[in-house]
């Protein structure tokens, strides 16, 4: 059975979370796979070692010990008593949770994210670094179980036409796990000064773009009211299709970039994912979760 690695939630963070514990199990459950619980816990500890020696090591040992309990309490709720769950130690996450993800060969990461105007530090470089698919959940819920899956299909890419597959194999699961309607974006993107001084119109590239891609939706299998063509700037136009259709999921394929030129221009995916107020999947780029 596949696993999923679940990132429990800070309970002392005063700060609008979705619960990733309770949420997470039952979307695992869902999807028929196995979830396994990390609650990762830090705090800056005054150094005693000249003092009292046997100070931050207690002291650690209780706050580890105190995320434990706390998931245990969440895990009460939702029946999971025997799901494991492992209560660590980390300054930075996202090291051990994508190193011991990728050795232990998880299908699946899930994290909730902050009720905020942009993602943490953290989400990014789990986003950089996630070598399987990661699931971000928001605060925000909505009666809708609507999958909204984004597909570049105007790319010939071998890598972008792989990430297409894969998003769309996992949009799919999700919408036969919740119940949902799955609908497929593409948009055609357009440069912002051509918008503003109105010398193209948007719902005639968007045609003609259908038209030229025909036979790509056809292999869709999906009705042609669950297929969006739109033409614009992506990140307005999924972030407006998503709010109309009142999207559960959003599905994006991201290539990962590193270094100092991830750092510095980001990507697409990166930029749309700010906006959105759904819980968000991000599928990484095959060659690269191979690399």
């Amino acid at each position: 059975m596949e696993k999923v690695f679940i990132i429990a939630q800070k309970f002392d963070d005063k700060a609008q979370q979705a619960d990733a514990v309770v949420q997470g199990v039952t979307l695992a459950r869902q999807l028929a796979m196995s979830p396994e619980i990390f609650a990762y816990s830090y705090a800056y500890l005054p150094d005693f070692e000249h003092f009292v020696p046997a100070v931050t090591p207690v002291t650690k040992a209780a706050i580890v010990k105190q995320a434990h309990q706390a998931v245990a309490e969440r895990l009460a709720d939702v029946d999971g008593q025997e799901i494991p769950v492992h209560s660590l130690w980390h300054k930075h996450l996202y090291e051990h949770a994508c190193e011991h993800a990728a050795e232990q060969e998880f299908s699946l990461m899930i994290k909730a994210v902050h009720d905020s105007d942009r993602f943490m530090p953290t989400d990014w470089h789990l986003i950089r670094h996630t070598q399987m698919p990661l699931l971000f959940l928001k605060p925000q819920s909505t009666a809708e179980q609507t999958v909204l899956v984004a597909l570049d299909l105007g790319s010939k890419s071998p890598i972008k036409q792989q990430l297409n597959k894969a998003a769309l194999a996992k949009g799919r699961a999700l919408a036969g796990a919740c119940g949902g309607d799955l609908h497929v974006a593409y948009v055609c993107r357009m440069h912002v000064v051509l918008n503003d001084l109105d010398l193209v119109d948007n719902r005639t590239v968007a045609a003609n773009a259908r038209e030229r891609l025909a036979d790509e939706l056809a292999q869709l299998d999906l009705p042609p009211e669950q297929i969006h063509v739109l033409a614009g700037d992506p990140e307005m136009c999924l972030y407006e299709l998503s709010c109309r259709l009142k999207s559960r999921y959003f599905v994006i394929g991201a290539r990962q970039r590193k270094g100092i030129l991830g750092h510095v221009i980001g990507n697409t995916a990166e930029a749309i994912l700010s906006r959105m107020r759904c819980d968000v999947l991000v599928v990484p780029a095959f060659d690269e979760r191979q690399a």
